[in-house]
């Protein structure tokens, strides 16, 4: 039975891989890299440097596939859909590589950032696969520190405060208004900085961008201050690069509702 590893390799640090994640690692035959295009060419080439540092030569291959497109412009009702084309078009590719590139007792693993339960498609993807029929095998997942965890201990904080829980949600829900009943609410996929809505309000925010790696950003404090700051580092920092990954913490006041 063809074995697939799904390790979560933190959010860029390669000191941040865990000892079961090199143990995965080690026991893998077949790496799969999605290539993102030339802008993001430095994901394949952290992946590829994770592997050099904690594997020896010859003992594995690389395959990289092109990673479809996906329908950015999407949105209102067509956002869902959007996605689970994108999805599905990414499941034909997992099954030709986990089908063409794996004999029947080789294993193959997919790197993921940060932590494969929160965020990512992988798992979501890999099921879909396995209920198609076409090809068998079976996986196991590898926890990972994700962006969430590496924020909060980059700016030294804790995710929630004492007896109040923690959300964690979508620039997209972010922007039908604060969470009811929550005051610490954390922010993935926000393109459009919906955090800059609650600058007239006494809303803190903890900020990082390219966290784990060189590019590292990081701002704190009351959004109406830092967000200025924020909005122009963000926009330097994607006309450098090409693309950007942050994500957020917004911590409301005591009081405020």
């Amino acid at each position: 039975m063809r074995k697939v590893h799904v390790i979560g390799i933190g959010a860029g640090d390669p000191g941040q891989l865990t000892l079961q994640a090199v143990g995965a690692m080690r026991s893998t035959d077949v790496f799969f890299l999605l290539d993102k295009g030339e802008a993001k060419a430095d994901l394949v080439r952290l992946r590829r440097d994770m592997l050099e540092t904690h594997l020896p030569r010859g003992t594995y291959r690389v395959v990289e596939a092109r990673d479809p497109e996906r329908d950015r412009t999407a949105g209102g009702a067509a956002y869902s859909p959007a996605v689970g084309d994108w999805r599905s078009a990414r499941a034909e590719v997992y099954e030709r590589l986990i089908a063409e590139e794996l004999g029947e007792d080789d294993s193959g693993a997919f790197l993921v950032w940060g932590d494969p339960a929160l965020y990512d498609s992988t798992l979501g993807i890999l099921q879909e696969v396995l209920e198609r029929g076409t090809v068998a095998f079976e996986y196991e997942v590898v926890p990972g520190v994700s962006s969430v965890s590496a924020l909060a201990a980059r700016h030294r904080t804790g995710l929630n405060r004492v007896a109040r829980p923690v959300q964690i949600t979508t620039g997209r829900r972010l922007a039908e208004g604060f969470p009811e009943g929550v005051d610490d609410v954390v922010v993935m996929l926000d393109a459009h900085q919906v955090f800059r809505r609650y600058a007239a309000q006494d809303v803190d925010i903890y900020w990082g961008a390219y966290l784990g790696t060189p590019d590292e950003i990081l701002v704190s404090g009351p959004v109406a201050e830092a967000a200025p700051r924020i909005e122009r580092l963000r926009a330097e920092a994607r006309e450098r690069k090409g693309w950007i990954m942050d994500t957020y913490l917004l911590r409301r006041r005591a009081g405020e509702r």
